[in-house]
């Protein structure tokens, strides 16, 4: 056949645009073949399928798209007068010709009119889901996804679900019609993914990575599935090159899913591939998906290369090495300097939403230069002025409150007011976070807070207000609040959304429980309804539930300090489900688990036992060497935390204290008192009697840090340090051996030791002055350590009722002494 000229390409390209632009002209005008009704009579008068794939065989040149429709619909009208229709469409789907026929229809898919495609979808899916799926891929090629024809594909795949056994091909399927479909067909194909896994090959990749995908288009964390996907992957290693490798990490991180075994075979296979890169396209690839997971050396090279070739980048492959330094945490400022001279002769070309992750990277590697930050916010208002669309909106004015001076003017201000009656809650929580931002730089610099900021707030709220009591169900409400992080909501939008929730209690199940869960950790606000329906789901429905999402589960509770009414069989249930699944946990996961446990007073030994030791520790810390630094403290630091709590709570285990040197570095880091501790530490001086007679920042056995420590003796008389008294800021020397038991052995007869702390506004739940996980902590292991815990809340110090020094004098008198003014 005559190869089509590159000119008829362009010209169909434009008749698609003129059929969406006026499709009554494309239907009157649209080319038409010379003799075309006689083909069709002709194809009206076979009796079979074999004249059918004759008259195809001779005719395959010329015929028009209305004519393969025809064809197909010939063949189906045949096969329905068949007795055994199966053998019969599997003979008609494995004939040559029949391959041919789909192969006219993907060619001339795009000169078919709507009822003709739809209604050769239709028939090819009945003898071939691959056919469909191909013309679904065609459609998506020309990112048609929300088009009515994608609509219709995706009823076909729902009507055909249950029959439908060819994964390979549905995957594409379910990639393609992700952005059309409802949560309750999202869940059908889920189930159906499952079921047919173990069907295909372990060597299928493509497959596996479609699942994936369509798994991040939902925005759906499955566990099981992506550990199926996973497994698959590290099956395959061998076979990766960058692409997929890259694909896969970009996969992983959006749906937070860990694996510490791909990312380490991972690892190796891209350290290999360091000095075969050398082109700045490939190179950026790897840098990206290499640099957050490389060790130091690697680290070093993958830098130094790309300086090298730094000037060669383009604006698109700028923006990938600094969101990537963003994630490496690398703070290099000769690349900075040479990546941002890219984005600044780039800055023109970029969307708003590219802006965004311009100015938030800039910001996390504390970047900072006037000419480059006046453009960005000159661009970023430039584009407020003409956009209207709510997302796009609140992108950039999210972006312009990171920038130095965050104002908006009465253009910008009023472009946010004509979006909010359209914005969802992801939108109106960037809105108020942005304002928030606002005012909290006003107050600090000018110290001024506008009536247009708040009168702004009090808008975001009426409408945050109005669209979650239009919620009519959970699942509509959390396609909104899955993007939303609790902490950035204000407060009485933060209180509408938990009653919103508790409306919706009855609806939480095994399915979203993890989801609302992590929501509610977020926000630090108590709802015991709310919890205790979680700690019910959990308890009936573990079995539903996959072992790694646990700590999701448990992780509000431990935040919260709240024990649910069934405390023991909750936890122990919980507990129970991960215990077979104790040595494939990710090590992380492991150590947070346990630490959550632990701060709400529950040892199980197993557990413990499983991560203290030698070969635990081992693998944890060959996941250190793989995060960012930041990441890798924080879990040292809740490993040290549970170390010292078994050896207070529970000295019976036997596991022993390891983390002295990991304190005395960590320690030295201590800032510098509050407002607030400074007039309790000078009040503290003259309530006992002098500056000798009270210690701050006391570090204790086990490393507390103790705010204020004093001692009393039998007659509740102060007793005074002498010259022993240390500076706020210095690391003081450890006050009695680090693995002393009893501290008050050391004191006089009748003598008690007392540790003042303050606790500000983060140590209490977000609606009610509740003691937070942590601190309740804290205090239980202070008096273990022998002392008597005064606790000295903000809300209590900033009262009314403490708003005079004379009064504060007398509250601190009162907390010690136990004296009361008459």
């Amino acid at each position: 056949m005559k190869k089509t000229p590159v000119f008829l390409d362009s010209l169909v390209t434009d008749m698609l645009h003129l059929r969406a632009i006026c499709p009554f002209s494309w239907r009157v005008f649209q080319f038409r073949p010379i003799s075309c009704e006689p083909l069709i009579i002709q194809m009206n008068k076979c009796t079979d399928e074999e004249q059918i794939f004759d008259f195809i065989e001779r005719n395959k040149a010329i015929l028009s798209e209305k004519q393969v429709g025809c064809a197909f619909d010939m063949l189906w009208k045949l096969q329905k007068q068949k007795t055994s229709l199966l053998k019969n469409v599997e003979y008609v789907r494995d004939h040559p010709q029949f391959l041919t026929l789909h192969n006219l229809a993907t060619n001339k898919f795009k000169l078919m009119n709507d009822d003709t495609l739809v209604n050769v979808l239709h028939i090819t899916q009945r003898f071939d889901i691959k056919l469909l799926s191909e013309f679904s891929s065609c459609l998506a090629d020309q990112h048609l996804y929300f088009s009515p024809l994608m609509g219709k594909i995706a009823d076909i795949v729902h009507r055909n679900l249950e029959t439908t056994q060819d994964l390979s091909s549905l995957s594409v399927l379910m990639v393609n019609i992700s952005s059309l479909i409802s949560r309750h067909f999202q869940q059908q194909l889920v189930n159906k993914t499952e079921l047919l896994f173990d069907t295909i090959d372990s060597s299928e990749v493509n497959v596996a990575t479609r699942i994936a995908q369509f798994l991040r288009n939902i925005k759906y964390c499955y566990q099981p599935l992506l550990e199926k996907c996973n497994n698959v992957f590290l099956s395959n290693v061998d076979q990766l090159d960058l692409d997929s490798i890259s694909k896969i990490f970009r996969l992983y991180k959006i749906l937070q899913f860990n694996s510490f075994e791909f990312i380490m075979m991972a690892k190796k296979k891209l350290t290999e591939m360091i000095p075969l890169c050398n082109h700045p396209a490939s190179f950026v690839k790897l840098f990206v998906t290499l640099g957050p997971i490389a060790g130091p050396e690697e680290k070093k090279q993958l830098k130094s290369t790309l300086l090298l070739m730094s000037e060669d980048l383009t604006g698109e492959q700028a923006l990938a090495v600094l969101r990537a330094m963003e994630d490496m945490e690398s703070r290099n400022s000769h690349l900075i300097k040479k990546v941002t001279s890219v984005l600044h002769k780039h800055l023109d070309s970029y969307k708003p939403l590219e802006l965004l992750k311009i100015t938030q990277a800039l910001t996390f590697l504390h970047f900072q230069r006037k000419e480059f930050s006046a453009k960005l916010r000159e661009l970023l208002l430039s584009y407020l002025k003409i956009s209207f669309i709510p997302t796009e909106v609140s992108i950039l004015v999210y972006a312009i409150s990171l920038l130095p001076s965050p104002h908006l003017d009465e253009v910008g201000i009023s472009r946010i007011e004509a979006v909010l009656p359209q914005c969802n809650l992801h939108n109106l929580s960037n809105f108020a976070t942005s304002v928030l931002r606002w005012i909290q730089y006003d107050h600090m610099y000018l110290d001024s807070i506008t009536g247009k900021q708040l009168k702004l707030l009090q808008k975001l709220d009426h409408y945050g207000r109005q669209r979650l009591q239009h919620s009519n169900s959970l699942d509509l409400l959390w396609e909104e609040l899955k993007s939303v992080r609790g902490n950035t909501f204000p407060e009485s939008l933060l209180e509408e959304t938990i009653a919103t929730l508790q409306h919706f209690v009855d609806e939480i199940n095994y399915i979203n429980v993890v989801e609302i869960a992590s929501f509610i950790s977020n926000t630090d606000y108590l709802s015991t309804l709310l919890l205790d329906r979680i700690a019910s789901v959990a308890v009936q429905q573990i079995e539903k539930i996959h072992p790694f999402t646990i700590l999701a589960i448990i992780l509000p509770f431990s935040t919260l300090n709240y024990d649910p009414p069934q405390r023991d069989e909750f936890f122990g249930t919980c507990v129970q489900h991960l215990n077979s699944y104790l040595g494939i946990l990710d090590p992380l996961m492991l150590v947070c688990l346990g630490f959550s446990l632990a701060t709400l007073q529950y040892f199980p030994e197993d557990l413990l036992k499983s991560i203290f030791n030698i070969e635990f520790l081992a693998r944890l810390d060959s996941q250190l060497e793989i995060l960012s630094s930041s990441l890798s403290a924080r879990v040292q630091f809740h490993l040290m935390e549970l170390n010292r709590s078994i050896c207070l709570e529970c000295p019976e285990f036997q596991i022993p204290w390891f983390h002295d040197r990991f304190c005395q570095q960590y320690n030295k880091g201590i800032g510098g008192m509050s407002g607030a501790q400074q007039q309790i530490y000078k009040m503290l001086t003259e309530v006992l009697g002098g500056i000798n007679c009270v210690k701050a920042s006391v570090l204790t056995p086990y490393y507390h840090t103790v705010d204020f420590e004093c001692i009393l003796d039998k007659r509740k008389k102060p007793l005074p340090y002498g010259s022993h008294n240390i500076a706020w800021g210095q690391l003081p020397e450890m006050p009695w051996e680090s693995n002393t038991e009893i501290v008050g052995s050391r004191l006089p007869p009748g003598a008690e030791r007392i540790a003042l702390e303050f606790l500000d506004s983060k140590s209490f739940c977000r609606n009610i002055p509740h003691m937070k996980g942590k601190s309740a902590m804290k205090k239980r292991h202070l008096e273990i350590l022998g002392y008597r815990v005064i606790q000295i809340s903000q809300f209590e110090w900033n009262s009314m009722a403490l708003s005079t020094k004379d009064a504060r004098m007398d509250y601190l008198r009162e907390r010690i002494f136990g004296e009361v003014k008459s």
